[in-house]
C-alpha cells in the first residue's frame, strides 16, 4: 500500500525534497498532522518519535509501535497522499541490535534519512548506514551558554564528527537554530558543503535565542539564498517545515511556508 503510494506521489519540481516535519504539529495526534500536513498543500512528511498515533490511542510513532498501528500509520499516510521521508529527531543506540530495529522499521516506511545527535553512537551509525543504505543526519539544537559540553549548533563541529565517515552520514542542518545560535544559515551551509543530507527550514523574526519563527520570506534566515545554495551543492535530501510558533493553531502559517516553497521550486 504504501510502496504504490511512493510510486504516485509528485514531488515539487526541484533536486531536492520539500515537506512538513511533523513537530509543527505536536499539539496534534500523528494522524490530525498527516491530514493538517496534506491541508497545508505538503506532498511529504518527517514523523517524529513518541508523537501519539491518533485521538484516544496510547501508541506513540517509533519502532516499538506494533505491526496493527504502524499499518494504521501507513493507511492514514495513502488516504491523504503523502510520503514519509525522514524520522526525528531521535536517539540512536549505541548497541547494533537496538540500532538495528529502529533503521529496520525506517527501511520498511521507505524513508530517506533518520535525524539523530547520537554522536556517541557514530560507529553503530555507520555500520547501519552500510548495511540498510538509509541516511543518517546529524541535527542540531541552539547554542547552550550554560552547558559548553553542547557542540552541535556549531557547523565546523558537526563536520568533524563527518569526518572520514560514510557520506550517507551528514548534517540534518536546522537553519532556524543557526539563527537562534548567532550564526547566518548560509554560511553554516557553506561549511557544511556537500555533507548536508536533510534540513529542517524555519525562518525567524531575529538574530537571538529567543527568536520565533515566521512564514517564510518574512524574516532573517535567508531561505531563498539558502534554497538556492542547497541546488548549487546537488543536495537532494528532504527540506521540510517546521514552524514553532503559534503552537495551538499554526495551520495559516505552515501553509504559507509551504507555498513558499512552491512558489521558489516554480520560478527556479
Amino acid at each position: 500500500m504504501l510502496t504504490a503510494l511512493i510510486a504516485s506521489v509528485v514531488v515539487v519540481k526541484t533536486d531536492f525534497v520539500f515537506g512538513i516535519q511533523a513537530w509543527t504539529y505536536h499539539r496534534f495526534t500523528t494522524f490530525e498532522a498527516i491530514e493538517m500536513a496534506a491541508q497545508a498543500g505538503a506532498e511529504n512528511i518527517e514523523l517524529y518519535p513518541g508523537q501519539e498515533l491518533k485521538p484516544g490511542s496510547d501508541v506513540g510513532v517509533g519502532p516499538e509501535m506494533p505491526a496493527s498501528a504502524l499499518g494504521e500509520l501507513e493507511a492514514q499516510l495513502t488516504k491523504f497522499h503523502l510520503r514519509p521521508v525522514a524520522f526525528g529527531v531521535t536517539g540512536i543506540s549505541r548497541d547494533p541490535n537496538e540500532a538495528r530495529k529502529l533503521f529496520r522499521w525506517a527501511k520498511g516506511l521507505h524513508l530517506m534519512v533518520i535525524n539523530t545527535e547520537s554522536t556517541d553512537a557514530i560507529d553503530t551509525i555507520e555500520q547501519m548506514v552500510k548495511e540498510f543504505d538509509i541516511k543518517v543526519g546529524f541535527h542540531d539544537h541552539p547554542r547552550q551558554p550554560n552547558n559548553p559540553n553542547y557542540k552541535m549548533w556549531d557547523p565546523n563541529y558537526v563536520l568533524s564528527v563527518l569526518r572520514n565517515r560514510d557520506r550517507r552520514i551528514g548534517s540534518c542542518a536546522d537553519i532556524g537554530h543557526w539563527v537562534r545560535s548567532g550564526i547566518k544559515p548560509i554560511e553554516a551551509v557553506r561549511i557544511l558543503k556537500g555533507r548536508i543530507v536533510s534540513s529542517h527550514l524555519k525562518d525567524l523574526n531575529e538574530f537571538s535565542p529567543n527568536g520565533h519563527d515566521v512564514p517564510f520570506g518574512t524574516g532573517i534566515s535567508g531561505i531563498a539564498e539558502v534554497l538556492a545554495e542547497y541546488r548549487r551543492q546537488r543536495f537532494n535530501g528532504p527540506a521540510d517545515v517546521e514552524y514553532e510558533y503559534h503552537e495551538e493553531n499554526p495551520q495559516a502559517e505552515a501553509a504559507a511556508c509551504v507555498g513558499f516553497l512552491r512558489g521558489w521550486a516554480a520560478r527556479e
